[in-house]
């Protein structure tokens, strides 16, 4: 008998282990399970989802919020509005400001999930300086620096750092993640294009100094004062404030807004073929396939 006591004793320990061990483990699958679940939420791009009605539903609110933060932003400076409705707009503010706090803290907590974020430190670490979560991060900077530093000097320049905000809705519409799969795809022709339109607005300005600058010292005085005219014309919006009077000039400015047409055009067309590119890409990819040969199926 002597003998069988310290035997149970032992059991009895490695019982209470086990229940332990069993404990820890439940309780990390229900976090893990819990953490999945705002992954998906809040990470999974919803492109061919059409069933995650809750991921839909939390796009939709945060592409509400995000474009009511907008909207306060611009009537903030209607002082006849914000100056008798000032604590609405600050309650406004903090509210929306703690869902992106809470948002932005749930992005970080969740993103092990991805295989490249998947060390807890580094990868958190990796994550926080990804472009889309330092516009997270710049959204709700301003506030927090008007808690903690109430006497700061720059304050105009911080309240635009709010606009960022709007940069968020990129994450949630499908429209602004293929404007930005248009506008990756089609970089190379896009930069062509703006050093073409460039190369000609250098050119425009330095002819029409030397044509004008002698007539017109104090409209034309250098090349870098010119290419404001340059630019009204290239683009054809003639505001009137600086235009040529001499006969060279005026024959510069006419050809300069014929080229213009076509020119400022160019970044337009080459998205727009862009669009229909990508358009006919969703297209194939929503078709059912062989799962022998992979041709499309009728």
């Amino acid at each position: 008998m002597t003998k069988t006591k310290p035997l149970s004793g032992y059991r009895d320990r490695q019982n209470r282990a086990v229940r332990h061990r069993s404990k820890v483990r439940s309780r990390k699958s229900l976090i893990n399970r819990l953490k999945y679940f705002v992954f998906k939420l809040l990470q999974v791009t919803r492109v061919a989802h059409h069933d995650d009605l809750l991921g839909k539903a939390f796009d939709n609110f945060m592409i509400a919020l995000i474009s009511l933060n907008v909207i306060a932003f611009a009537f903030e400076t209607v002082y006849s509005i914000s100056i008798p409705y000032k604590s609405y707009f600050n309650k406004f503010e903090a509210i929306s400001v703690g869902i992106f706090t809470i948002e932005y803290g749930l992005r970080i907590w969740s993103c092990t999930f991805e295989r490249k974020y998947r060390h807890p430190i580094w990868g958190r670490l990796k994550f926080m300086f990804q472009p889309l979560s330092a516009i997270d991060f710049l959204s709700v900077l301003p506030y927090y620096l008007f808690v903690f530093f109430p006497n700061l000097v720059f304050v105009r320049e911080i309240h635009l750092l709010r606009l960022a905000r709007l940069l968020k809705i990129g994450r949630y519409s499908n429209s602004m993640r293929t404007l930005g799969k248009v506008v990756a795809s089609k970089r190379h022709d896009l930069l062509s294009a703006t050093f073409t339109v460039f190369t000609l607005l250098m050119i425009s300005a330095s002819l029409v100094y030397f044509a004008e600058h002698a007539s017109q010292p104090e409209l034309f005085p250098n090349i870098p004062a010119s290419m404001w005219w340059s630019v009204v014309t290239l683009t054809s919006v003639g505001y009137g404030d600086v235009y040529p009077i001499t006969g060279m000039g005026k024959l510069l400015g006419g050809v300069i807004s014929v080229l213009g047409l076509g020119l400022v055009a160019l970044p337009t067309g080459i998205l727009a073929s862009g669009f229909a590119e990508e358009v006919q890409r969703k297209r194939r990819r929503s078709k059912p396939t062989c799962p022998h040969c992979g041709k499309h199926l009728k």
